[in-house]
């Protein structure tokens, strides 16, 4: 049972109560374990916090000794976000991979194991699945994290995916509200726009969240994003007509709406993340989620104190501050139930229970991810197409990481290409005069040039001219959003660069199937 540290007023533990921070190391630092006496309901995880399984089930224990009922936060999207997988990459593909492969029982498995292994950890709450729409072919910080650019093909998934995540008793939180696809700034740097009309954003970014809702998402996660057709003065996350008139009232939404990282340069850069915090709560949202890089007791007290100073000025209705934590801590109350359903649990009625019961035995007996991934690929055979039979050289066109991925995950084919085939060498390339570093290091060797989003980087598509000029027999793999039309001898696009999207290329490469 969980014990309030004597002394916490009210208003200090709704406060806190609302507040999603992260932390640094893999054991719960003392600060944090305190807060958790005092109020604090959840707490966010990422890469930095997660060593291993057993780790991080140890972790979530010792949260769970402070406080029973604690929120345990993730954005685990599978595919090329993952923080379960940091260091390895992920047994999952993600979701541009699963709406390639367009099969709703096979999403909805996905999410399934892929909640299992989070709830097995101790984690209920995923950050997890954008719904966003791949309307912008240069979008930098969605690609291969939406399911497509169909509208139609994201809702279906979008509701799969919730549907999965949510039978294993984890929380499913739909981002980025009110969608994110057709953006060309990466909210982590700056703050995007939406010029689209009221009735392009009804038919298209709204109708995944729609979806979302219908299929009893838990949560949904505001987008740093100005659409001036909604709102033309105020971001999503900061806007009562987004977060209280458009999600709530207008499509009906009574869960958790959390923002996106508040200290995201689109808020902390413009508003402050105090200032931005109780603008947010204002606005309609539940809970803050704040930790990504500021991670630490002083934040946390920041904001606390932010929010309590507001209430006491009149700026921010207590009333408005107490709703939101009593949905915080209605969802926490939610995943302790949910729990016990979901021992023994199978993926929701999303799809039909001939098709459930298939993509559910694959998921036992093969492995559900490489499962996906191998279905996802897409592959060409051009004029020059010869079987790599010797062991090749992986030229890897490497682009800047957005931060939302993160560049501490490995990508690309080549650990995966060199376990079949022994003797496999590579190189990372990137900028001006890649294509003839790249072959001056492959000398004679077959090369595979492993490209990500070949469409963005004009820099890219120049050094893949200069290899296809010198090397017509190269392998070509897109692990981004395959926009460009397929080159080489051989073109592989595996909708993504998780690592099990890299074991089914090389299958490709090795078997020359």
């Amino acid at each position: 049972m969980t014990t309030i540290a004597p002394g916490t007023d009210t208003l200090t533990r709704d406060a806190l109560a609302v507040l999603q921070p992260g932390f640094t190391g893999t054991t719960a630092p003392s600060w944090l374990l305190r807060r958790l006496g005092e109020g604090l309901t959840s707490v966010g995880l990422f890469g930095r916090n997660v060593a291993s399984p057993t780790q991080l089930a140890a972790l979530t224990a010792q949260l769970r000794a402070e406080r029973d009922d604690v929120l345990v936060a993730i954005d685990e999207e599978g595919g090329d976000v993952t923080r379960l997988e940091v260091r390895t990459g992920s047994s999952f593909p993600g979701n541009h991979a699963l709406g390639a492969v367009d099969d709703i029982a096979l999403t909805e498995a996905v999410s399934h194991e892929l909640g299992r292994r989070l709830a097995a950890c101790g984690v209920n709450f995923n950050w997890a699945p954008s719904a966003d729409i791949n309307s912008n072919p240069v979008n930098p910080v969605i690609g291969v994290r939406s399911f497509g650019s169909d509208t139609s093909l994201v809702a279906r998934h979008t509701a799969a995916y919730v549907s999965g995540l949510q039978a294993a008793g984890v929380a499913a939180c739909t981002k980025h509200f009110p969608g994110h696809g057709d953006t060309a700034v990466d909210s982590h740097h700056a703050l995007p726009r939406i010029d689209a009309e009221l009735s392009v954003l009804e038919s298209r970014e709204l109708v995944p969240f729609r979806a979302a809702i219908e299929a009893g998402t838990r949560a949904v996660m505001s987008a740093h994003i100005l659409v001036p057709a909604l709102d033309p003065v105020h971001p999503a996350t900061l806007s009562r007509r987004i977060l209280t008139g458009l999600l709530r009232e207008e499509l009906g939404y009574d869960g958790l709406i959390v923002t996106d990282g508040m200290e995201m340069q689109a808020i902390s850069a413009t508003y402050g993340i105090e200032r931005g915090s109780v603008l947010a709560i204002a606005a309609g949202a539940d809970a803050i989620c704040v930790g990504g890089g500021l991670a630490d007791d002083a934040t946390v007290q920041r904001l606390r104190d932010a929010l309590v100073a507001a209430v006491r000025s009149g700026e921010l209705p207590e009333e408005r501050l107490a709703d939101a934590a009593d949905r915080v801590r209605a969802l926490a109350a939610w995943t302790a139930s949910a729990k016990v359903r979901a021992l023994g649990g199978t993926p929701g009625a999303g799809s039909s229970p001939q098709a459930r019961a298939q993509a559910q035995a694959a998921a036992e007996s093969a492995g559900i991810g490489l499962v996906a991934a191998r279905r996802a690929l897409t592959v060409t055979r051009g004029g020059h197409f010869a079987p790599v039979t010797e062991a090749p050289y992986v030229a890897a066109l490497t682009p800047v990481a957005n931060i939302a991925v993160g560049d501490e995950t490995p990508w690309g084919v080549a650990a995966e290409l060199s376990r079949v085939m022994p003797g496999t060498e590579t190189g990372s390339f990137t900028g001006e005069g890649a294509g003839a570093e790249a072959l001056a290091a492959a000398g004679a060797r077959r090369v595979v040039a492993v490209v990500r989003d070949l469409h963005r980087h004009p820099w890219m598509a120049a050094a893949l001219d200069t290899l296809l000029a010198a090397r017509p027999d190269t392998v070509v793999v897109e692990m981004g959003v395959p926009q460009a039309p397929p080159r080489g001898a051989l073109h592989i696009a595996t909708h993504g660069a998780a690592r099990v999207c890299g074991i089914a290329a090389a299958e490709v490469i090795a078997s020359g199937a």
